[in-house]
């Protein structure tokens, strides 16, 4: 999508990004302008862009994009990366991003850990933070541990050289088990822990964090950020730790549907009178994987995971399945080998190619990274978030 030309896009300004020491006014970085010049000095890394080819590629005028440039300089967002020869004329000075000049935290709360990452614009992990944790501790007691990881993390940085270099926190993502509401950063009742429906967990948050919070599911958010880091197509994110969810990717989005609910992966019934199961149904790939695993029986919790994952390659056609969390990553081998059996003999039922699956990138730190994008994602014009 190409720019907006305006006299003056005096909305995409970044005013209040340095010398804040705390958050950036997330508002004043999302002009659609200023998102889409910022989007493509990141992409340009180190060799950085000219203001011609940024007019080029934006469909902004040169004089808007000297002032919106003009500003991400003053701002300290953006530096002169040197000069490249012209085919005519003198040579043209070249831009690049600044990634030290702004952070995002991305929050990771599980049943049983919070981890912690903060990143740089570049979405590149430079500080990380774990603790143990009890969900079903009590708001207070889990807020307190979330401001004081959000806290270590970050006074680690701080200490990295350059020394006094101005570290402006953008906002934190948090991602956490469903259900959720993503929109109004309410939680409903999530699985095994009813004592959270309807907790303001985004208000409550950024009251104590004193920063603009994003919350979502950790599925939603391993996936976003499994897209930002390059994961092109349709695809599905499956998560299996402490319990087991799925994101999904359709046409370069997070799919959170109508109400925010969807991808609720665990839930599906796939046997009517199988265990019972925390959110109270019977026979979901939940209860039947994690009992499977809880028997150390990885050979039948992978079948099991990949049956799950062959109703959705059957519904919604998806390019890639990906496998993450912390039970797959003891015994990756396994659950890949296994899943992709399901999804092979549904292939050669249907005679259709078999979907591929393989073990998500990013490992332990996915749903984390991925909840910091949920901030950078609209600082460069990307719709998550």
């Amino acid at each position: 999508m190409g720019g907006v030309n305006r006299a003056d896009d005096r909305t995409g300004g970044v005013g209040g990004m340095r010398g804040t020491g705390g958050g950036a006014n997330l508002l004043a970085l999302r002009s659609h302008n200023t998102a889409l010049v910022l989007d493509l000095l990141r992409t340009a890394g180190a060799d950085g862009i000219s203001r011609l080819e940024l007019a080029e590629r934006t469909g902004l005028t040169p004089q808007a994009v000297s002032k919106i440039t003009a500003r991400l300089r003053a701002d300290g967002l953006a530096a002169q990366a040197g000069r490249r020869a012209s085919t005519g004329g003198k040579p043209r000075t070249v831009l690049r991003l600044v990634p030290e000049a702004g952070h995002a935290v991305g929050v990771h709360l599980d049943r049983d850990e919070v981890r912690v990452v903060l990143v740089d614009l570049r979405g590149a992990v430079v500080g990380e933070r774990r603790a143990a944790l009890d969900l079903g501790a009590g708001a207070e007691a889990v807020l307190g541990a979330v401001r004081e990881a959000v806290a270590a993390v970050r006074e680690a940085v701080a200490a990295v050289p350059p020394a006094g270099f101005d570290r402006a926190l953008l906002g934190a993502g948090v991602a956490l088990p469903g259900p959720l509401d993503h929109a109004r950063g309410v939680l409903h009742r999530v699985t095994g822990f009813p004592e959270w429906d309807g907790f303001p967990l985004r208000e409550a948050l950024a009251e104590r964090l004193g920063v603009p919070v994003v919350v979502d599911k950790d599925t939603n958010a391993a996936a976003l950020g499994l897209a930002a880091g390059g994961e092109g197509g349709s695809f599905a994110y499956l998560h299996l730790g402490t319990g087991l969810g799925a994101g999904l990717v359709i046409g370069g989005s997070v799919h959170r549907g109508a109400r925010t609910g969807a991808e609720e992966f665990g839930h599906q019934v796939i046997q009517l009178d199988g265990p019972p199961c925390t959110c109270g149904d019977r026979g979901c790939v939940e209860a039947l994987c994690l009992g499977a695993v809880a028997r150390g029986d990885v050979e039948e919790a992978a079948r099991v995971l990949g049956t799950g994952a062959a109703n959705l390659v059957g519904l919604l056609d998806i390019d890639v399945v990906l496998l993450g969390g912390r039970t797959v990553a003891a015994a990756p081998d396994a659950f890949v080998h296994g899943v992709a059996a399901v999804l092979e003999e549904r292939a050669r039922r249907t005679g259709q190619d078999a979907v591929p699956v393989r073990v998500a990138a990013g490992g332990g730190r996915a749903v984390a990274v991925g909840a910091a994008q949920l901030v950078l994602g609209p600082v460069f014009g990307r719709g998550d978030g």
